[in-house]
């Protein structure tokens, strides 16, 4: 699949779930971070941005309604969300994307490694690595960030919600994949990831890069040494 028919997706996206926008792109940066600190091949690294990229791409699929509600799912609401991940994945196919770290992150990124995930109920390693990675990412944002049913904004502190990652390492999360995110987070300020990409401002004045490059150079130039006076 083009670059630009790979953005042209996520707009479809962002027009029916406002909280899509800014996620995105912090989700992805996140996981160029998260590569590099486990020393990722660059080629390979840029192959999970773009699965990060399109992970959200069967919310095209999901009346806006449900993904906009602001109070909690019912039964039949929260089945639909879950099929999100075959949604896209299916998409895909159909588009004739054929990199697995995309499908197999797209399919498998809300699988739990006690197999308590969807839409598989996926256990372990029968997760695959891409996936694994991206669960933790995109738990540690969600937590972080604004969410339809949270209007207020009271996000959880940062180490609150590294706390909670380790608790849940081993049931939910890849161990491995939380220690080293989390060491990441700590060891690093990232943190110029949620002010460049925030909720505060509306998806449709939110200025979204345009390339995959475009976003490198941004972490390029936040990643560079500080001056002194």
């Amino acid at each position: 699949m083009e670059q630009h028919e790979l953005f042209r997706l996520v707009r479809l996206v962002e027009v029916k779930d406002y909280c899509t926008a800014a996620h995105t792109w912090r989700v992805t940066l996140y996981m160029q971070a998260l590569a590099e600190a486990m020393d990722v091949d660059p080629p390979d690294v840029k192959r999970l941005m773009r699965g990060a990229v399109l992970h959200d791409l069967g919310k095209i699929d999901i009346p806006a309604a449900i993904l906009r509600k602001p109070g909690r799912l019912n039964d039949s609401e929260w089945e639909l969300i879950k099929q999100h991940p075959t949604f896209g994945y299916n998409r895909l196919v159909s588009l004739g994307e054929d990199d697995p770290f995309v499908l197999n992150l797209v399919q498998s990124h809300h699988e739990n490694i006690d197999g308590s995930g969807y839409p598989n109920g996926l256990t372990g390693n029968d997760i695959p690595l891409e996936a694994q990675l991206f669960s933790v990412i995109d738990a540690f944002d969600a937590m972080t960030s604004f969410r339809p049913y949270r209007p207020q904004m009271n996000q959880s502190s940062e180490g609150d919600v590294l706390e909670e990652l380790l608790a849940d390492s081993g049931t939910r999360y890849a161990p491995q994949v939380v220690e080293r995110f989390v060491s990441l987070v700590r060891d690093r300020n990232l943190n110029w990831i949620r002010k460049h990409f925030n909720d505060h401002v509306a998806a449709s004045t939110l200025i979204a890069p345009e390339s995959l490059d475009e976003l490198d150079a941004l972490a390029t130039y936040h990643r560079r040494p500080v001056k002194a006076d």
